[in-house]
């Protein structure tokens, strides 16, 4: 072992030693590997292997798919065996709404590219698995690559390939203290002290000691999970074939052969946590007693659903700890303020996600960012407020006991909330809101017109839907009010705040008094962010965006930050309400002396009644509309003012799910569905606010891009036929049988009358007028390409 590397990968899991093998496989071979005690010590050794393709989530199931297709590689470059068993797969629908959602889901999944699955009847599904009872079974979805591997031979596959390639390994060797230095890190191992550049987080079990080592509290937890292996089942040793993959979502439990009998995984409603702190040091082949009483009711429904179970016995019982992040998702990437720390960790299905883990890790410690939009595991999608201990147990516990419990697009979790809480969140309650969250913050969906109403949880149109929209109506006809402490806000300010903002931000930088939307571009040419920037004229900028995305966008500014230049998140100061409707002049005028001779993206600093606010003329909802931004300490006063102003108006308060309804009829996109780190300005349409005279980030690749055959793909809007049911995102789009794109967003568009969407398609279907379709909740339904902004396309009502 030496006395420096350029990377320290700590932990000799699945996940450490994919992330070692791509970093050698990309060319960085001065990097060791360093575990406590053997390879697979953890997690991973009792881990009961599963692999498959199917994920919601397009970005977790293109990792998953490249894992998959990695294992064979990594098996013939190492020479050591991984026992890969590609069985296929089956998740069984066991009532009504879950089949509707598993054909929902399907769909979904030849959206996203996943095109070796397809729907069984429970007949079908009984052939495919024989010794499994039907009962209650409406049908099942089959997939392909679904199976399983030797989780101990994976492991040394990786950590093998990844020596041949140049890369060091060493077991026995722990660390103990962690020191930040000027050029990097000191890691200091029971073996001696190395010294390197980067320190890669890969600790499984330990991840959060190793984490509070260099002074950072990770949003983790393990969490006990139970798998049986039964004794032989004759009706498996009749077989020549391996019975697939079974989820059973109803039953809780899922299955694959091991040997003549069966491995029977159970996840439980009665979680438990273990060992919050971290894991002993000491633990790591370990296994907890089996708790039969605990997962009584899920074993019964196993026993019920595989009948054969109920004549044989047990084998082994398997009760171990695997660590959990409050949404299931790992934990990567550099980590915020830590500079040369990385994340590789709470990667709960390791064996299945490791693979791509590891690529886009060795991606973004190379090259700077990575192929994939890997948002969705990023570290930085979690604050200071995830760092909470009761939080991390509600959440980590949520996702582990709702598993295999269906999930409804309009459904609230209840676990960490509520936290943030805007001033004015009291009064709002009482006026009848109903909140969602955002980040760590409530942030209102709609006001509810009696304390009694309780919305429905379907795949479907809600019993809000007829709310929502009288709240459009409102915003279309009069003035609506809505909380608008769900924005990002970042000061930016110092001698040289103008010329950084110049390079950030592909666009023109707006004149004094005035903003300007602004994309953000990688230096790959993709997306960082479809953000406002302001000119308050005074030598300060604003910059608006998403508020999920603070930490992330934070995380991106300070990472480019230069000299001159002062960032400052100013989430936990400022927040406030917009006006949006024709009437929405009417009631700032009488707040302000004079009135507001604001024109449209006019910004400045006003005296609102009592408040010293800033206040900026810009509406999402495409009318006329004021945004007015307060400190915290002013919110309360704020609304109480807009109200008593807007009286004579008709004012009424309105969620976030009108604005859903009223941007879809303005084209107006939003991150996260047509704007990812994923696409590019010209794929978005966000070029058009491209200034190509000057220098930005990524304006090479932009330019090639605008310059050569232009994108594949472009996103455009939809006009959906009538139904029940709207479109959510990610729902394939067909021509003539063919998938052509898929849908980012969607909703109902109130004004019109009409079922609306967003869709990513191939250019030659995103001529206007083009007839579509597209499948919602299972049902294909026509669709039309109709030209942007299909409310008001002129802009009159916005600028008027």
């Amino acid at each position: 072992m030496k006395s420096h590397y350029r990377v320290v990968v700590i932990g000799g899991g699945v996940v450490g030693s994919s992330v070692l093998y791509h970093l050698a496989k990309m060319g960085w071979t001065d990097c060791v590997m360093l575990e406590r005690s053997v390879l697979t010590a953890g997690s991973s050794w009792h881990a009961a292997g599963g692999i498959h393709a199917l994920n919601a989530d397009p970005n977790m199931a293109a990792l998953q798919a490249y894992t998959i297709d990695l294992l064979s590689e990594v098996e013939a470059e190492s020479g050591q065996n991984i026992g890969l068993h590609m069985t296929g797969g089956l998740t069984l629908a066991g009532t009504p709404e879950r089949w509707e959602w598993l054909q929902s889901a399907y769909r979904t999944f030849q959206s996203i590219g996943i095109h070796d699955c397809h729907l069984m009847t429970p007949e079908e599904a009984q052939a495919a698995c024989p010794i499994m009872s039907t009962d209650g079974v409406l049908g099942a979805l089959w997939a392909d690559r679904e199976g399983y591997v030797d989780t101990t031979g994976t492991v040394h596959a990786y950590a093998i390939a990844a020596k041949k390639r140049g890369a060091e390994y060493y077991e026995h060797t722990k660390v103990e203290e962690l020191i930040q230095t000027a050029d990097g890190w000191q890691v200091v191992t029971d073996k001696g002290t190395i010294t390197c550049e980067h320190v890669v987080n890969a600790g499984g079990l330990w991840a959060k000691q190793l984490g509070r080592m260099a002074g950072i509290e990770l949003p983790v937890s393990p969490l006990k999970h139970h798998y049986l292996i039964s004794d032989t089942i004759p009706a498996l040793e009749q077989l020549d074939f391996e019975v697939p993959m079974t989820v059973d979502l109803e039953g809780f439990t899922y299955l694959r052969q091991d040997q003549k009998g069966v491995l029977l995984g159970i996840y439980e409603i009665e979680h438990e946590h273990w060992a919050m702190d971290g894991a002993p040091w000491d633990y790591g082949m370990e296994l907890f007693q089996e708790q039969t009483d605990r997962i009584e009711k899920e074993l019964i429904l196993g026993f019920e659903r595989y009948p054969d179970l109920q004549n044989v016995g047990v084998k082994t019982w398997v009760n171990g700890a695997f660590t959990f992040s409050p949404d299931g998702n790992p934990l990567v990437g550099p980590v915020p303020g830590v500079k040369g720390y990385w994340c590789a960790c709470a990667v709960m299905a390791g064996f299945l996600q490791g693979g791509g883990v590891g690529k886009s890790l060795a991606e973004w410690m190379i090259e700077g960012e990575t192929e994939a939009d890997t948002y969705c595991m990023d570290v930085a999608r979690y604050g200071k407020f995830a760092e909470n201990r009761e939080y991390i147990k509600q959440t980590t516990g949520q996702f582990y006991s709702r598993r295999f419990v269906m999930s409804y697009p309009n459904e609230q979790l209840p676990a960490g909330r509520p936290l943030k809480r805007a001033p004015a969140y009291s009064d709002m309650t009482a006026a009848g809101c109903r909140w969602g969250q955002s980040w760590d913050l409530e942030v209102p969906l709609y006001f509810a017109p009696s304390e009694d109403f309780e919305e429905n949880l379907t795949l479907k149109r809600s019993n809000a839907h007829d709310i929502v929209a009288e709240e459009c109506r409102t915003v279309r006809e009069g003035v609506g009010l809505l909380d608008i402490s769900g924005f990002s806000r970042f000061e930016v300010s110092g001698p040289d705040a103008e010329a950084w903002l110049d390079e950030m931000m592909a666009s023109k930088l707006p004149k004094p008094g005035r903003a300007k939307l602004a994309p953000m571009l990688a230096p790959s040419g993709r997306l960082m962010g479809d953000l406002t920037v302001f000119n308050w004229g005074d030598g300060t900028w604003w910059i608006m965006g998403s508020y999920y995305l603070r930490a992330w966008h934070m995380r991106w500014f300070n990472d480019h930050l230069s000299d001159g230049v002062q960032v400052r998140d100013l989430g936990e100061e400022m927040c406030g309400f917009s006006l949006s409707g024709p009437k929405s002049t009417a009631v700032i005028d009488k707040l302000v002396e004079g009135g507001v001779d604001l024109p449209f993206m006019g910004c400045a600093a006003l005296d609102v009644g009592l408040i010293q606010a800033r206040v900026a003329r810009m509406s999402v909802t495409g009318e006329k509309g004021y945004e007015i931004n307060c400190r915290y300490g002013d919110h309360i006063t704020l609304r109480r003012m807009l109200l008593e102003a807007g009286a004579d108006e008709g004012i009424r308060e309105v969620g976030f799910n009108a604005l859903l309804s009223t941007r879809l009829e303005k084209s107006f996109g939003i991150w996260s569905a047509e704007f990812t780190m994923g696409y590019t300005a010209a794929q978005t349409g966000m070029d058009r606010w491209i200034d190509w005279d000057k220098s930005f980030i990524g304006k090479d690749k932009a330019l090639a891009e605008r310059d050569g055959n232009g994108p594949a793909q472009k996103v455009v809007t939809l006009e959906i036929a009538d139904g029940d049911s709207d479109p959510i995102g990610y729902e394939p789009v067909w021509q003539n049988g063919e998938m052509v794109g898929f849908v980012t967003s969607g909703g109902y568009g109130h004004t019109l009358g009409k079922s609306l969407a967003m869709a990513m398609v191939n250019v030659e279907a995103a001529q206007e007028g083009t007839d579509l379709s597209v499948h919602i909740v299972g049902v294909e339904r026509g669709a039309t390409v109709v030209p942007a902004s299909p409310y008001d396309p002129a802009g009159k009502a916005m600028r008027g």
